[in-house]
């Protein structure tokens, strides 16, 4: 679709959505963003907007007359798509596009594209460092924070595009097709937006929908779903093991992450070169290494990246280390699964604290994943109730409320001896609470220093 002259309504006025005003604006089109939040000031949010733009802002009502005049619209992630504005503007015949769709669009160059319900953060980061090492041109966008919109006009043929791709933003993708894109893992997640695991399993696949043999798909062999998956997968796919030696493929073998295809078998790191902790984050390595080698990457170039690489903040981020205490931030384990890997990588007794916004998640999985280490388990947020339920009903009776995030960590300091760790890994979304869970993270990180 041309879009110069084109009105386009963009939904949702967060960093996704101004973005895409920004390269709406910038290609011409005459962009309305909308926000159902009639409280937005106007002026405020013209602030984020370039300096002279003719952006008209519209708050609250969505009318049928604004409806009428649209050409397109384009859908910030956090906004589902089975609301009644949406579907007034599917139901007038209104194409509506992601902002992921509109960037690779407008965008040059090779898409390389991470999903899964958890290492997306990690392994897109790993990946952007590889890719940086090996090419000029590198851009590192979608999920990570820095929107795929603001960066899709200043790519070329040449560029490479490392892009962290949520479910939310698969939602609404059309032509989206990387030359390489991986699915780390599907583990139930956001199921207050997708309903169903059925559902969030066929947005996950959605990433391969419009590949080819020519492109390659990298999945994790040991996730049931994904070896169905395979199956099917319009790419040609290269699994990633941590559990066991491959035909093809990258895996682990005892501490050597060996790449194995038709031709050779060679070592591409070891994981004590690794500055990462935990089995899950040499599964992060693994996809990684894997989608650089079929980007064309050198394996030595890939050794080098990956062994001077550091982890994320806020995935298993050392803090401080007080009395004898260490200090993780794991805020970014917002589910499950995800808070599982982080008390995985713990080598110390754990004081855990968990909790935040409901996302209908199950947690006993969780629970009993502590298997001895977790010494109290402290609560925060919405969910409080109902994981102490869940983990009295697990057997684990060693569970304790706070009415705040800092009155946890004070809690975790009084109790903690020498040779024990704190562990912030909520295993739900931080809403309500916090705006993010970097927001969250970084509180956490406050609390702890000013304990020093």
């Amino acid at each position: 679709m041309e879009l110069q002259g084109k009105k386009v309504l963009v939904f949702g006025s967060g960093i996704s959505g101004i973005g895409a005003a920004k390269l709406l604006e910038a290609v011409g089109a005459r962009v309305v963003l909308y926000d159902g939040n009639e409280k937005l000031k106007k002026e405020e949010l013209q602030k984020k907007l370039p300096k002279g733009s003719a952006c008209e802002i519209v708050l609250g009502e969505l009318s049928g007359e604004v409806i009428s005049t649209l050409d397109l619209a384009v859908m910030s992630p956090g906004v589902p798509l089975d609301i009644a504005p949406v579907e007034r503007m599917q139901a007038a015949g209104v194409p509506v596009w992601g902002e992921v769709e509109l960037a690779y669009r407008m965008g040059e160059g090779t898409v390389l594209a991470i999903t899964g319900t958890n290492g997306k953060t990690t392994t897109t980061a790993l990946l952007g460092e590889i890719m940086k090492a090996y090419a000029n041109s590198v851009f590192v966008v979608g999920n990570i924070g820095n929107p795929y919109t603001e960066a899709a006009l200043s790519m070329n043929e040449d560029s490479y595009t490392v892009a962290e791709i949520s479910s939310f933003q698969l939602e609404t993708t059309h032509t989206f097709a990387p030359k390489v894109s991986a699915i780390l893992n599907i583990t139930e997640d956001h199921l207050n937006r997708h309903h169903t695991m059925k559902e969030y399993i066929r947005v996950k696949e959605l990433i391969a929908a419009n590949q080819t043999k020519d492109d390659f798909c990298i999945l994790n062999y040991e996730d049931e779903e994904l070896r169905r998956f395979a199956e099917h997968c319009p790419a040609t796919v290269v699994f990633f093991s941590s559990e066991r030696k491959l035909e093809k493929g990258v895996y682990l073998d005892g501490t050597r992450i060996v790449l194995k295809t038709d031709a050779e078998e060679v070592e591409l790191v070891r994981t004590e070169e690794l500055k990462l902790l935990g089995q899950h984050n040499y599964e992060n390595v693994m996809a990684a290494a894997a989608m650089a080698y079929c980007a064309g990457v050198p394996k030595e170039v890939i050794r080098k990246a990956a062994s001077a690489f550091r982890a994320v903040a806020h995935r298993i981020e050392f803090v401080e280390e007080i009395h004898g205490v260490a200090y993780y931030n794991d805020s970014k384990g917002t589910n499950p699964d995800a808070a599982i890997k982080g008390i995985q990588a713990m080598n110390r007794p754990t004081f855990l604290i968990g909790g935040g916004y409901d996302k209908e998640s199950s947690y006993e999985e969780w629970i009993q994943a502590f298997e001895g280490k977790v010494k109290e388990l402290v609560l925060i947020g919405q969910t409080r109730e109902k994981i102490e339920k869940a983990a009295h009903a697990c057997g684990f009776y060693h569970t304790i409320l706070a009415d705040s995030l800092e009155e946890a960590v004070k809690i975790c300091a009084e109790k903690a001896q020498k040779g024990d760790a704190v562990l912030l890994s909520p295993a739900c979304a931080s809403w309500g609470q916090f705006d993010n869970y970097e927001q969250r993270g970084d509180k956490f990180k406050e609390y702890v220093r000013s304990m020093l």
